[in-house]
């Protein structure tokens, strides 16, 4: 069937062959090539150049988020500080009250100095510790204020001197509480000395602190505004950007993509008259340039394949009617070969059947003939034992064959193949000469590698009966064993060779009608079934040879069975 191809109206063999006008799509591309000579940075170029700026902006939008929040966190983390400061300096009201609570007790109850002293002592170790906990947030708020300048640093440090004077008014009012003395009036003194300057003192420091907190809440709340108006001006640089990218680079582009995926679509339906215009030398006009060539090309294209397919239709057509042939070939060779062995079946089965049965009369009406009777019996059996064997063989290519392979005794089968054909040997005026067997064991089907071995005794005793002699031999070796059967006949051509182990292949002997390639196939196959090998020299070796023909020697090796 001829492929059906649409025919373009643009026809590149008359556009561009020698000696004419090229055809007006080529012209106009490659008038507008000539046309935009002037140098312009690449497509690449520019969307890299677009990309960078747009990345700038981000990255710029990044940098000052990370800025601000960075600034922001500071304050905060400064705040939050201020206000763990606030709760310290309340703390330490609150264990104050409770040292003049106790102290005042301690004196109004007439204690003695020493048990005044242990009274409030554990109140003063709360007090002392609250003292450098105090002294340490101030350490940390100096360092941490040295990226807002030494000012800050100053006025955080002034706190150092504020907690400096309350440690100090606190041991002034232990040294006088520790003296030992009975007068009431001086010790209240010391205590309300501690109480006006302590209150004066933390006072001083809490309206410092909250003072801190609310600059620094009030530098937030700037900073916020300072970033909002960044965060603004670079949304509207970025729209601005986009939009300018976009309308200047992006959307141009799309267009010629557009333009290109309808030329690729009328290339698809088989429409090669595409002339893309090529504006611009970037990656776009290359593309456009290249798809124009590419439609002129594939409309030279289009005839070449189509005179390809015409001879491809001759070649499939030639080699279909080869098939043909060789398949009705193979099925007539199919069907005479099953002929074949149903026909022989069927006609030694009937004199068979007829044998057993006189034999059987014979063993048991007349004591005389006996032994002749069983001769008569074991021949007839052994004749039926070909006729499964012929149909088996013709069941083997349904894959219904099937060995059974065993321990057997070598010198065993040698034995049970020379009786079979001692008598044929005999009859054909030959002489059958077989070399002492070796006591080794090989694993095989029993009953088929005796027929394979007597059908070559057989073609040796049909096919060398002028030489006269025939030589069975054994082959060993370390993981196999064997036989060899050696004539003394014509021997068999070099050409014949490869193919006689092949099914129903015949040399050109003048016995060849025999059924030659019929046994020697099925060697074949049973002994490699078995892991065996079967060889065939021809011309025998000299050293080997049984006489001055040249002769055939046939070798059938199996595996060793290792007990």
């Amino acid at each position: 069937m001829q492929p059906y191809i649409k025919r373009s109206k643009f026809d590149v063999k008359t556009a561009c062959a020698p000696g004419r006008a090229p055809a007006a799509g080529v012209f106009r591309v490659r008038s507008m090539m000539r046309k935009s000579k002037t140098p312009m940075l690449s497509l690449k170029a520019r969307l890299a150049a677009g990309a960078a700026i747009l990345s700038a902006g981000t990255i710029l939008t990044a940098l000052t988020l990370y800025l601000g929040l960075n600034e922001v966190a500071q304050r905060l983390d400064a705040a939050v500080t201020s206000e763990t400061r606030v709760a310290r300096y309340s703390t330490l009201s609150t264990q104050a009250a409770t040292f003049l609570v106790v102290a005042s007790e301690a004196v109004q109850t007439g204690m003695t100095a020493q048990t005044r002293m242990d009274r409030i002592t554990p109140v003063t170790d709360q007090l002392r510790r609250t003292f450098t906990q105090l002294h340490r947030d101030v350490e940390q708020a100096v360092f941490a204020a040295r990226s807002l300048g030494v000012d800050a640093q100053s006025r955080y440090g002034t706190q150092s001197l504020g907690l400096a004077r309350m440690e100090a008014l606190l041991g002034a009012t232990l040294s006088g509480l520790a003296e030992d003395t009975d007068d009431t009036d001086r010790l209240r003194a010391h205590i309300d000395t501690f109480a006006a300057g302590l209150d004066s003192l933390l006072s001083q420091a809490v309206n410092t602190e909250l003072l801190f907190r609310n600059n620094i809440m009030t530098g937030i709340g700037d900073l916020r505004l300072q970033l909002t108006r960044i965060a603004l001006a670079i949304v509207a640089a970025t729209l601005l950007a986009v939009a300018v990218f976009y309308l200047g680079l992006i959307r141009p582009q799309f267009n010629r993509l557009d333009r290109l995926r309808r030329a690729a679509t009328q290339i698809g339906q088989g429409d090669f008259d595409v002339a893309l215009p090529v504006s611009r030398l970037d990656e776009i006009g290359q593309l456009s340039a290249e798809t124009n060539r590419m439609a002129r090309a594939l409309l030279a294209r289009r005839e070449d394949v189509q005179a390809q397919w015409d001879r491809l239709n001759d070649t499939i057509a030639q080699r279909t009617e080869a098939l043909r042939s060789a398949n009705a070939a193979l099925e007539e060779i199919d069907d005479k070969r099953r002929r074949f062995f149903a026909d022989i079946s069927h006609e030694l089965r009937t004199p068979l059947t007829v044998i057993l049965m006189e034999a059987q009369i014979g063993k048991t009406g007349s004591p005389d003939p006996a032994a002749a009777f069983a001769t008569i019996e074991a021949r007839a059996a052994r004749l039926n034992r070909r006729i499964d064997d012929l149909l088996r063989l013709a069941r083997s290519d349904t894959g219904q064959l099937a060995l059974d392979p065993d321990r057997v005794m070598l010198c065993d089968l040698t034995e049970d193949v020379a009786s079979e054909v001692q008598a044929e040997v005999d009859n054909a005026g030959m002489t059958l000469n077989m070399d002492a067997m070796p006591d080794v064991a090989v694993y095989c089907d029993r009953n088929w590698v005796r027929q394979v071995l007597v059908s070559l005794l057989r073609n040796s005793i049909r096919h060398a009966r002028a030489g006269r002699h025939i030589h069975v031999s054994p082959e060993l070796g370390d993981d196999h064993a064997g036989v060899s059967v050696t004539d003394n006949g014509g021997g068999i051509p070099a050409k014949d060779q490869a193919s006689v182990f092949d099914r129903f292949s015949q040399g050109n002997s003048a016995t060849a009608n025999e059924g030659f390639g019929v046994g020697l196939a099925l060697a074949h196959w049973v002994i490699t079934e078995q892991n065996g090998s079967i060889t065939l020299t021809s011309p025998v070796p000299v050293e080997q040879a049984l006489g001055d023909a040249p002769g055939t020697k046939i070798a059938v090796c199996l595996p060793r069975h290792n007990t």
